[in-house]
């Protein structure tokens, strides 16, 4: 009876122990849940802080485009191309612009995958470039607002079925695309709307090629 009794209270005592041990493990715990997006956003910070450090020297040296004093035979030129997308005026600009890539970017990055993603990016990042490099020389382009725009439009095509255009895409063309058109027309500010709506077409045509079965 005594052991009996003996063995059910070490029992016990081992379940409490078992259960306090489980209790106590930490219940959460923090996961890089989308690390081509978070490497893209760091990078922008980065940016910005050497942008303030050098006096926005190496924002004019790698993170804008421009065509007014660039020069062809120099690789920064090339290199712009794909890096005004890091650079951003200040904290306010930055954050706009990170603020919905980090919204949007894990989605798209868990759906369409790391690689895919960084392709999206390399190619609004080179079409808008070279696009504001030929047709407006006399500015320097910088900002991720392209990209912000692309992945709106790549969002769209989440349910995206052959032969079918999801109404959540035409509804979001329509509001953001159609505020770009009027802001350029209408509005005088230091906004590339060009970029936005060439940001926006990119991510649509991906989006259906991506999409399509």
């Amino acid at each position: 009876m005594c052991k009996h009794a003996c063995g059910m209270i070490r029992e016990m005592a081992y379940k409490k122990s078992t259960s306090y041990n489980s209790s106590s493990k930490p219940k959460f715990k923090i996961v890089v849940n989308a690390p081509v997006v978070l490497a893209f956003s760091a990078i922008c910070v980065l940016a910005l802080v050497l942008d303030k450090l050098t006096a926005r020297q190496s924002t004019a040296l790698l993170f804008s485009v421009y065509r007014t004093g660039a020069s062809m035979a120099s690789p920064f030129t090339y290199i712009r191309f794909f890096g005004h997308v890091f650079g951003h005026l200040d904290v306010s600009h930055l954050t706009g612009n990170l603020m919905m890539i980090l919204i949007l970017g894990p989605m798209l990055e868990d759906r369409y995958g790391g690689k895919t993603l960084s392709i999206v990016i390399a190619i609004t990042a080179f079409i808008t470039g070279l696009a504001s490099f030929l047709l407006f020389p006399n500015q320097a382009l910088m900002g991720a607002s392209g990209v912000v725009f692309a992945f709106i439009l790549l969002a769209s095509f989440t349910s995206f079925k052959d032969r079918e255009i999801p109404l959540t895409f035409i509804l979001v063309a329509i509001m953001y695309i159609g505020q770009q058109v009027y802001q350029g027309i209408f509005v005088t500010d230091n906004v590339s709307q060009f970029t936005h709506i060439l940001g926006g077409i990119i991510g649509s045509v991906l989006g259906y090629n991506l999409n399509k079965k």
